[in-house]
């Protein structure tokens, strides 16, 4: 046996001896199914120092929804916390709703506080009437922060919506996802930190995963939708098939059809394009072409527009009209996301063409689902 042979056994052998004390000197712990729970505070930080981040403090909030004014800080130590970032136009964060409400409604008697940080991808995201009216479109029963300057994303280190953090009892973040998706991964991680939360406070009883489905569930097989969203404003603007002037990116242009539909969408009639969203001076059209279920875009006015939807010629019929369709027509509002095309679940290549009749809509992004 070689001298590293010799010095790598006794390392063993004291990393064996430590564990072993470790074990045989545990403070009383509480077992919930395959966790173990540790009541003790000194060492519960001690190991998740090792593990986790701590959670970060609200940061110069823009307003409040559902709630007085408070910080995390308030429910450290006595409530389990599930950190959402979302703004209200996206439609990922709308799908993903429906889930969190449910939560709410199931858990929140058992310690957990659902706090939204609604961070705008857009300007008009700002605006607390703008959020206050979507809050209640989707009927959002928690706690809703406005966080327009990004402070608080940039303490997260975040970098998408939607995004979620769940923090425990003792003020870590002890899991995170990003995106849509693993809801029952999720919900198994809040009933798992509300157990610790009920050991911890010294509660009887157990937290088990409770029956009940989300309402209103969108399905999306993402690897059928082939049309990735598409910016309308200069800032991100990447698929403006007919552009033929650089000039005309934040500037006015009257636009023309290519005889055959491009890859890409196209403007037909004039347009300002502006770094956020692309306005109609008058009558004027817009088309893609996509693979998809269904189609929406973020649009809005001051003043009512209305538009035909057309899908590869004729005007859309209502088994293929979305949500925002009235025989064949949108008219379009408030700023929001609008549900032009919907398929039922069928994934297919149509072109979508939408006839604006009147002047002023902002148009900012196509999603697809």
């Amino acid at each position: 046996m070689t001298k590293q042979n010799i010095i790598g056994v006794g390392v063993l052998i004291v990393i064996a001896l430590v564990i072993g004390f470790i074990e045989t000197s545990k403070p009383q712990q509480s077992n919930i199914g395959a966790q173990e729970i540790v009541l003790d505070a000194n060492e519960r930080t001690t190991a998740k120092n090792a593990l986790y981040e701590r959670a970060k403090e609200i940061t110069t909030p823009d307003g409040f929804i559902n709630t007085e004014p408070f910080e995390l800080a308030d429910y450290i130590g006595n409530k389990v916390v599930l950190v959402e970032f979302w703004t209200y136009s996206c439609i990922n964060c709308q799908r993903v709703i429906p889930y969190l409400n449910t939560w709410h409604t199931k858990y929140e008697s058992d310690g957990l506080v659902i706090v939204g940080i609604h961070t705008p991808e857009f300007e008009f995201e700002k605006d607390y009437d703008n959020v206050v009216r979507a809050v209640e479109k989707y009927e959002v029963p928690w706690k809703v922060v406005l966080d327009n300057d990004y402070s608080t994303w940039r303490a997260y280190k975040n970098q998408y919506w939607p995004r979620k953090y769940l923090i425990d009892i003792d003020g870590y973040i002890v899991y995170d996802h990003i995106g849509e998706g693993a809801y029952n991964e999720t919900e198994e991680k809040i009933v798992e930190l509300l157990n610790e939360r009920r050991a911890v406070l010294g509660e009887g009883g157990v937290v088990a995963v409770k029956d009940g489905t989300p309402d209103n569930v969108q399905q999306v097989d993402f690897q059928k939708v082939k049309t990735p969203e598409t910016y309308l404003g200069s800032l991100r603007i990447q698929r403006l098939a007919n552009l033929t002037d650089s000039q005309c990116l934040n500037g006015t242009c009257v636009y023309s059809f290519a005889t055959k539909p491009l890859d890409g969408y196209e403007l037909d009639g004039e347009w300002t394009i502006t770094p956020e969203f692309s306005q109609n001076t008058g009558a004027a059209s817009l088309r893609i072409p996509f693979t998809a279920s269904k189609v929406n875009l973020v649009a809005g006015s001051d003043t009512p527009v209305r538009a035909r939807i057309l899908i590869d010629g004729s005007v859309v019929d209502s088994a293929q009209a979305g949500a925002a369709v009235v025989n064949g027509e949108v008219t379009f509002t408030d700023t929001d996301l609008y549900n032009l095309i919907d398929l039922n679940g069928a994934y297919e290549t149509h072109i979508l063409e939408i006839q604006f009749l009147d002047a002023g809509v902002e148009a900012f992004a196509f999603t697809f689902g």
